[in-house]
């Protein structure tokens, strides 16, 4: 039996799933991007109903430009569209924006929205502030574009998951300390927020599958680059964020058996204590990516639930 009650319909599927992953070299890393992209990020042909086209957009002050993919209703709008800037996950070091394909058209056709995904920076070759300043890049360049895109700049939403969760919302705290653009919702699924490991969650959960405190470790290590061990500001762990007032209203998942647990539930509650609205949901007998194991009720509810919650905040008001 396994160390932790999992939800009975993963069982089948653990022996499968890789628990410690070897993240201390940064060549290493590199060279696993390919293998890890061939299982998780494979581009794939758009639904019916939905165009995609690839961006570049302008970096932030001499930075390379963004690229992005852009998914929108191929129909023609009534009235402008709600916008999604989507962060895909992979612990800062992993991950494109192939991963998300299905999700992002998904989002389009469904929720008849423009989701702008954003391929940023990876570390280690890229520390912080890379990746989070390519995700406050494009969401200032879809607010800037938004009559050309067909979109209402009152509605658009930054959405993340994991490592992208924790970029979402970084990008949602640099936003409303530089002014802007607005959002309207942040949905932050099993976020990856602070890189102070101190949890109890984070404490407890050494072994378990596709993401550990072993994991934890190093992606936080490649992230923070010079700064780790010094004076790391919010923007890179939104965790350390004395103020969290002023936010737009948000989403939050965690996974019973996740050392993100604690710090996702802790980010939730100071929102909700700071005056923000927040939905929070803790799923039980899951893991940190346990919803790749689609055929799971559970999976199949975490998946519903924070979709209809993402549609019902970008519904028109």
């Amino acid at each position: 039996m396994p160390k932790y009650a999992y939800d009975p319909e993963y069982l089948p599927f653990l022996d499968a799933l890789p628990t410690i992953s070897d993240l201390a070299d940064p060549q290493g890393i590199v060279e696993g991007r390919a293998t890890r992209a061939a299982m998780m990020g494979q581009a794939t042909d758009p639904l019916p109903g939905v165009a995609r086209r690839d961006v570049a957009v302008p970096g932030r002050d001499g930075d390379p430009d963004v690229p992005v993919r852009v998914y929108a209703p191929a129909a023609a709008a009534s009235a402008p569209r709600a916008a999604v800037v989507e962060i895909h996950g992979g612990g800062f070091l992993f991950g494109n924006v192939d991963m998300m394909d299905a999700w992002c058209d998904a989002v389009a056709l469904q929720h008849d929205a423009v989701v702008v995904s954003v391929e940023y920076r990876l570390a280690p070759e890229h520390p912080y502030p890379a990746g989070v300043e390519d995700c406050l890049a494009a969401l200032r360049w879809t607010a800037a574009n938004a009559a050309g895109l067909g979109v209402d700049p009152a509605r658009i939403a930054v959405a993340g998951q994991s490592a992208g969760g924790g970029l979402a919302a970084a990008t949602a705290l640099l936003a409303r300390d530089r002014g802007g653009p607005a959002l309207c919702f942040q949905l932050l699924e099993i976020p990856e927020l602070d890189d102070r490991l101190e949890t109890p969650s984070m404490k407890a959960f050494t072994d378990t599958p596709l993401w550990n405190r072993p994991n934890a470790i190093w992606s936080w290590r490649h992230y923070l680059g010079p700064l780790l061990g010094g004076d790391v500001p919010p923007y890179a762990a939104p965790a350390r964020a004395t103020d969290l007032a002023g936010l737009p209203p948000a989403y939050v998942s965690v996974m019973e058996f996740d050392p993100l647990r604690d710090e996702g539930i802790d980010y939730a509650a100071r929102m909700l204590q700071a005056g923000v609205s927040v939905e929070l949901h803790a799923f039980p007998g899951t893991f940190h990516g346990s919803g790749l194991i689609t055929t799971a009720e559970i999976s199949k509810r975490v998946s519903a639930e924070s979709f209809a919650a993402l549609g019902r905040a970008l519904a028109r008001r």
